[in-house]
């Protein structure tokens, strides 16, 4: 019999109470005891955290961990954040049927590479673990892994209709009758196995990566809407989860989708967690929409149940060269995106296309001069493009001239201008500088002139960020804690080298500690126990007879800590690639998951991703 007790804990027991002064004791993996002066055995683990914040184990309900969990399954970059629970499967895309490699198609590859940003070399690593070919067997697979934590996985559409029709078939013709039985039968098996529901994408920007379908989106974005009303039905039917993302720019087809969680309409209403209810810099309307669309599901008439997802900080990403997680959305970055990584004489051939540069800067400068509706929507913040097109918003993180480091690309384009109008005697800040500006073209005029030009000089060597969301705190906040939303949309394991949100969870923690522990408590509720009710997962909860995965937060190490400075490009050698990652040093001081200490004081436990911790979780 093993004993763990942590001592004189404020305990937040992650259903919204007031936290309290308390022992917590584990026993054999559940909490046996919670209150003063707990007795315990002789040889007990005593945990001192006077100070500190006791609080079950978070959950992160938007991952692509399903690739992550194949290499390196204890997941240590989700354990050290103090998230115990995650739920993969997400945007329609996954692994439940293994590499489904067949007639030449490889949908894994196909699918993440340019939707998720992942390495090919990432995915075929991937692929050849994927050895299984249905959805329990994928299951027992999990089950299998040494997990680090708690996985529950979704149901991706866009593999369930590849299983039925290839990969090619799912994107380039309707399904027959019979195959729409055979996906509701494949749906049907997934919910009685225990997966917590379905995903399925709409974003206009998701396609595939192989030759010859680099043109063509990911395979749920043909399903019909009989189609998705009828899968479903299998869902609503088992009280699971529809996980969405919605056509960004059709408001029609939107609401026609979202209405499929009425109850006064199909009886039952159907849980829906759609992606994601952000503060978009080109556009100040989008949050107001989807706050409203929420509020009009979720109202006595339509009778859903329904919410869209939060993202905890800034939507901050890292692009190298043109490539980033945004470019598809426009087709003059897209053609760029569609090229491998390594392809930089592809790359140049296009940016050295006089038609092709002529649409770039028509793209890039629409909205910015003269008298247009474009401009005033830009003025306005109503552009309905997400990327903001200005060289003020980019940020240079590395580049061949290392003074540009920690600037935006506006000023040296400034100081180009000013040692063009002097004729080279004021403006370049050294030799370097002035060599460079020397190679521009005098044909280049405006700023984006100049950033083709150093995309055609440096390609993916001009690493920037930018931030493209969430970036007034007063709005984030009001979207972290309103009723119509969970804080959640971190897509952790995907992006790899463009964003790093690992962190959400403390993010989220962090703000509402500005306000108190009466918000301090909200946030973990809404970190917890409402997203394991909402999934239907026995977690989330500190309570007697509960499962002990638990997380203890240093709340002055959270006060001090800054997220944006801790965000940082490293090599993770199990991955086989860099990735961003955000470690925040004496916040998260021990995780525990299934009563196992996971972390415990800036350290992994020894045998993390050998021997197992975590569980493949069923819904109830």
């Amino acid at each position: 019999m093993s004993e763990t007790v942590y001592r004189n804990a404020t305990l937040f027991d992650g259903l919204g109470g007031a936290p309290v002064e308390s022992d917590v004791l584990i026993r054999n993996g559940l909490i046996a005891a919670i209150g003063k002066t707990l007795p315990v055995s002789d040889d007990a683990v005593e945990i001192e955290c006077r100070g500190l914040w006791l609080m079950p184990g978070m959950l992160d309900i938007h991952t692509h961990l399903d690739l992550e969990v194949e290499l390196t399954p204890g997941l240590p970059e989700v354990v050290r954040h103090g998230t115990t629970t995650v739920v993969i499967g997400n945007c329609s895309i996954g692994v439940s049927y293994g590499n489904q490699r067949r007639n030449g198609e490889d949908p894994i590859v196909d699918c993440f590479a340019r939707v998720e940003n992942i390495p090919r070399v990432v995915l075929e690593k991937v692929a050849e673990h994927c050895t299984w070919d249905s959805s329990g067997a994928y299951l027992d697979h999990l089950r299998a892994l040494p997990l680090g934590v708690n996985v529950a996985p979704l149901l991706p559409h866009s593999m369930v209709r590849i299983e039925v029709m290839g990969l090619n078939g799912s994107i380039s013709r309707k399904p027959t009758s019979a195959e729409l039985r055979q996906m509701e039968r494949l749906v049907e098996t997934a919910m009685e196995e225990g997966y917590v529901g379905l995903s399925t994408d709409a974003l206009p920007f998701h396609f595939l990566a192989n030759a010859p379908h680099k043109k063509n989106k990911i395979p749920t974005q043909y399903a019909g809407f009989s189609e998705l009303k009828r899968l479903l039905s299998v869902v609503r039917s088992f009280g699971r989860v529809w996980q969405a993302t919605p056509p960004k720019d059709d408001i029609v087809a939107a609401v026609k989708g979202f209405l499929l969680t009425s109850r006064r309409l199909y009886r039952r209403a159907l849980k829906t967690s759609v992606l994601a209810a952000l503060d978009l810099r080109t556009n100040q309307s989008a949050y107001r929409l989807c706050l409203m669309l929420a509020r009009i599901l979720n109202s006595k008439i339509v009778g859903g149940h329904f919410h869209f997802q939060a993202l905890s900080g800034p939507f901050r990403i890292w692009s190298d060269g043109a490539i980033n997680p945004v470019a598809d959305e426009l087709p003059e970055l897209r053609a760029l995106n569609e090229l491998e990584l390594d392809d930089r004489e592809g790359r140049l051939r296009i940016l050295n296309d006089p038609k092709w540069e002529k649409a770039f800067c028509r793209m890039w400068m629409q909205g910015r001069k003269g008298l247009s509706l474009a401009r005033l929507l830009r003025w306005l913040r109503l552009d309905h493009v997400v990327l903001s097109r200005s060289l003020a918003a980019m940020n240079v993180v590395e580049c061949p001239l290392p003074h540009w480091s920690g600037k935006t690309l506006q000023e040296p384009y400034r100081r180009l201008k000013l040692w063009r109008t002097s004729r080279g005697r004021y403006g370049a800040e050294n030799a370097a500088e002035e060599e460079l500006f020397r190679k521009v073209p005098a044909s280049a005029k405006n700023d984006a002139q100049f950033l083709l030009f150093l995309l055609r000089e440096w390609d993916t060597a001009l690493r920037w960020e930018t931030v493209i969301a969430n970036n007034d705190p007063d709005i984030l906040r009001y979207l972290l804690f309103h009723p119509m939303t969970l804080p959640g949309f971190n897509d952790s394991g995907a992006h790899l080298a463009n964003i790093a949100f690992y962190d959400g969870n403390l993010r989220t923690l962090k703000i509402s500690q500005e306000e108190g522990l009466a918000r301090v408590a909200e946030s973990i509720m809404r970190l917890t126990s409402v997203p394991a009710e909402f999934f239907g997962l026995d977690v989330g909860v500190v309570r007697v007879g509960a499962r002990a995965d638990l997380c203890v937060v240093d709340p002055e190490a959270l006060r001090v800590w800054d997220p944006e400075q801790t965000c940082e490009l490293q090599e993770r050698s199990e991955l086989g690639c860099r990735a961003m990652v955000n470690r925040p040093v004496g916040v998260v001081r021990e995780v525990m998951v299934s009563g196992r200490r996971a972390w415990v004081e800036g350290s992994y436990a020894d045998d993390l991703g050998k021997t197992s911790y975590g569980s493949v979780l069923r819904a109830r």
